[in-house]
């Protein structure tokens, strides 16, 4: 009997320490969670990579609308205006004031290589924004080429819009500008070029000039525009002085500043 209580226990104790010493338990995979967070950040950067992607797509069809596209829309009506204005004075061609609600002439520039540009009256965006150059009316009101003395001044869009102003740069002392009108061709020569004054200097749009070296009533225009390129940080002025008038003829032959 003591024999089978002695074996019994024997039994016991390897049961036990069978159960003590049995298969580990499952571990976890080493780096599954460095996997998982690996993955997490990928997703992350590949997110934002595409929100990158698709914000430079965005800003470059604004910067293409901006400057061509604009471009486009502006030259298309300005030449439908400029058409217009042709026109009118094909069926008029007597003498009179100049017409300032569709345009009072074509501004032509041949340093600038642009062709002729349209002028009407004002120089607010949604006028500019038309393709043409306009005549100020404030906060320095304009004279008018007629005019026995004044300050024929002028603003245009120098990118986008037309941007007929974009070339002024290649505008040199000496250099014709010619302004058309229903009757009269005025020729002007520049005698000054500021390539860079504060945006709020209004001076520059006097009837006698500031900053331009003249000092006594002349016949002047005025030509200004934003500086740098693609900015308004500042103002680009080029100046210039009649020089003589032609009458038109029936031909509408330019002058020789212009052939």
């Amino acid at each position: 009997m003591a024999e089978t209580g002695q074996d019994e226990a024997e039994e016991t104790g390897t049961s036990a320490s069978a159960s003590r010493s049995g298969p580990p338990p499952p571990r976890r995979p080493a780096g599954r969670g460095g996997t998982r967070r690996r993955r997490r950040f990928s997703a992350v950067i590949g997110g934002v990579g595409e929100l990158l992607i698709t914000a430079g797509v965005v800003l470059a069809l604004f910067v293409a609308y901006s400057l061509w596209w604009t471009n486009v829309l502006a030259d298309r009506d300005a030449r439908h205006a400029g058409d217009q204005v042709r026109e009118n004075w094909l069926h008029d061609r007597g003498p009179g004031s100049l017409n300032t609600k569709d345009g009072i002439g074509f501004l032509h520039v041949p340093s600038m290589k642009d062709g002729e540009v349209l002028v009407t009256k004002g120089t607010d965006a949604k006028e500019l924004n038309k393709g043409v150059a306009g005549y100020y009316t404030k906060p320095v009101r304009s004279g008018m080429p007629q005019d026995q003395s004044g300050n024929f001044t002028l603003a245009a869009h120098r990118d986008g819009h037309g941007a007929k102003f974009h070339d002024i740069d290649k505008i040199h002392k000496g250099d014709p500008v010619v302004f058309e009108t229903k009757n009269t061709w005025f020729v002007y020569k520049v005698f000054a070029v500021l390539e860079r004054t504060s945006k709020y200097n209004v001076d520059v749009l006097d009837p006698v000039p500031e900053g331009s070296g003249r000092k006594r009533e002349g016949r002047y225009i005025t030509l200004t525009t934003c500086t740098p390129v693609f900015t308004s940080t500042y103002r680009y002025v080029v100046w210039g002085e009649l020089e003589r008038t032609e009458d038109v003829d029936a031909k509408r032959t330019p002058p020789a500043e212009l052939r």
